[in-house]
């Protein structure tokens, strides 16, 4: 791998062996953005890469866009690039597929490191925007390969396979973490629909009309004072209203007044009743004169 910091290698590391090898070191810088480029290497393929992306970047600001922030993670493993406050892991680069890095020495604000894309194939250059660490993060980048050559040394190349299962692992987590993220959206966008829907359904106003009772005839109960207020029929039509009592001699169906026998008087029967009902008020007077 040729390495722009090589010059710097007699240079006492920065970091802890153990710092790269079981976490990592973070850093924080603007994302220019990534370009192709046709070759692995090589200081004029970064620094072409390196201009057009900012000339990107004068166009997206004069559009009023600002550049992304991201995070870095650095360790032997390789260079993970995610969304600092969501912790999204936007690209990871395996350590065994960046092929070159450097800072830019006109401009100490940027620094670049070319990978190889894993699908694709193709190499791809990442530029950076960090105003105090440039240097220092190319550095680290330069000790995390120095210390996984190390390691593939005294493993004898056997921590390689595993290296790689791990790569893939990390991929394969990758791709989990972006469909789980997928299917949360999905779920949150039913969830609305869903609200809304019910929302549409629902009554005016949340008023509940309530109609009046009925028998099996479908008829409205009798009450004491249904007369003295009329109520409408089921269909709409008003009820006839209900006659009032009068003082007037009521007659039954046949015309005839009902018997009262309070009232009858003697001439009120016919005359052989009539003769019957004396016999029987004179037998009663003998009787109680005898006695």
């Amino acid at each position: 791998m040729n390495r722009a910091f090589s010059r710097k290698k007699d240079k006492t590391w920065m970091h802890t062996p153990e710092a790269l090898s079981k976490h990592y070191i973070p850093y924080n810088a603007k994302f220019l953005g990534s370009t192709e480029v046709e070759q692995p290497k090589g200081t004029e393929v970064v620094r072409d890469a390196v201009r057009k992306l900012k000339f990107a970047r004068h166009i997206k600001k004069s559009e009023g866009q600002k550049i992304p922030k991201v995070e870095l993670q650095i360790s032997i493993y390789g260079v993970k690039i995610l969304e600092p406050k969501t912790k999204e892991v936007q690209h990871n680069c395996q350590l065994h597929r960046i092929s070159f890095c450097a800072d830019d020495k006109t401009d100490k604000r940027i620094f670049t490191f070319i990978c190889k894309d894993s699908e694709s194939n193709k190499h791809l250059c990442f530029v950076f925007d960090s105003e105090k660490c440039a240097e220092e993060i190319t550095l680290t980048i330069g000790q995390a390969f120095d210390l996984a050559y190390r390691k593939f040394l005294e493993s004898g190349g056997k921590d390689v396979e595993t290296r790689k299962q791990i790569a893939g692992m990390q991929k394969r987590i990758q791709d989990l973490e972006t469909e789980n993220m997928e299917l949360k959206n999905k779920v949150q966008d039913l969830e609305s629909r869903l609200r809304t829907t019910q929302v549409s359904t629902s009554p005016a106003h949340g008023v509940t009309v309530m109609s009046p009772s009925t028998d099996i005839f479908d008829m409205i109960p009798f009450s004491p004072i249904s007369h003295q207020s009329p109520t409408s029929a089921r269909n709409g039509t008003q009820l006839p209203p209900i006659p009032s009592r009068s003082a007037e001699t009521k007659r039954d169906l046949f015309g005839a007044e009902p018997f009262d026998p309070f009232n009858c008087g003697s001439g009120d029967f016919p005359p052989d009743i009539q003769s019957k009902l004396d016999e029987m008020q004179r037998q009663r007077w003998r009787g109680s004169k005898w006695d």
